[in-house]
């Protein structure tokens, strides 16, 4: 796995920075525990790429991915606990789903310690097996490319909805290669737009595109607030 650096750097409207990984001694294919999202998500975020989940018969290695915290106005859990925040604020490792747009559901993996209300938003991936499977739920037409590529396209290729909120992914999610990646603003968000908490890796094809919100500021001098 991976190690965030002291100093992941600051990247602006889009533009990504290369940032050598560090190997731990979690092998590649070993499944995760609850310790290892017991963290706080902006040191889980970028561990989690080249990370394999599973669900529904079907694998996306991850290719992207935005973390969030109670401290962060761009959060769901930035005004508390809530009845549809409630999975965000613990134990880790359970899934946060939550319907937006009127029409499409998105992902997050729960982190930090109980009560911290924070998570791992998987914004992309590659499907990687069980490709007849989320072809039939994203459609005969789509690329490959596309399965997966964004949170909502994710969430339909693993077959995720509303009922999966609260679901225990301890056992779902395998350590990955070791991989470089990079740190960006996160996308479509107007508040907090240039925290550098997008985290994806450099060149893949699976990473989708960064789209900056069109109400966000166009240059925020907020400061990301340090790991914990």
């Amino acid at each position: 796995m991976k190690r965030r650096p002291e100093n992941e750097g600051r990247a602006e409207h889009g533009s990504v920075e290369r940032v050598p990984a560090e190997l731990d001694t979690v092998k590649p294919g070993r499944l995760l525990d609850r310790s290892f999202f017991a963290r706080d998500s902006v040191v889980v975020a970028p561990e989690l790429l080249g990370c394999i989940v599973t669900a529904n018969g079907v694998s996306v290695r991850l290719t992207e991915v935005e973390a969030y915290r109670e401290d962060d106005p761009a959060s769901h859990s930035f005004r508390g606990r809530t009845p549809r925040t409630a999975v965000m604020f613990g134990p880790a490792g359970f899934l946060y789903v939550y319907f937006t747009y009127g029409m499409h559901y998105c992902a997050n993996l729960v982190c930090g310690e109980d009560g911290a209300g924070a998570a791992v938003l998987l914004r992309a991936g590659e499907v990687i097996d069980g490709e007849p499977i989320a072809r039939g739920r994203r459609g005969e037409t789509v690329k490959d490319r596309d399965l997966a590529r964004g949170p909502a396209r994710l969430a339909q290729a693993l077959g995720w909805g509303r009922e999966d909120n609260g679901r225990d992914m301890v056992g779902a999610v395998r350590a990955g290669e070791p991989t470089l990646w990079a740190a960006g603003p996160r996308t479509g968000i107007t508040k907090a737009a240039d925290t550098p908490w997008r985290f994806a890796i450099p060149g893949d094809r699976f990473v989708s595109p960064y789209k900056r919100h069109p109400k966000a500021p166009a240059a925020e001098q907020d400061q990301a607030p340090p790991a914990k």
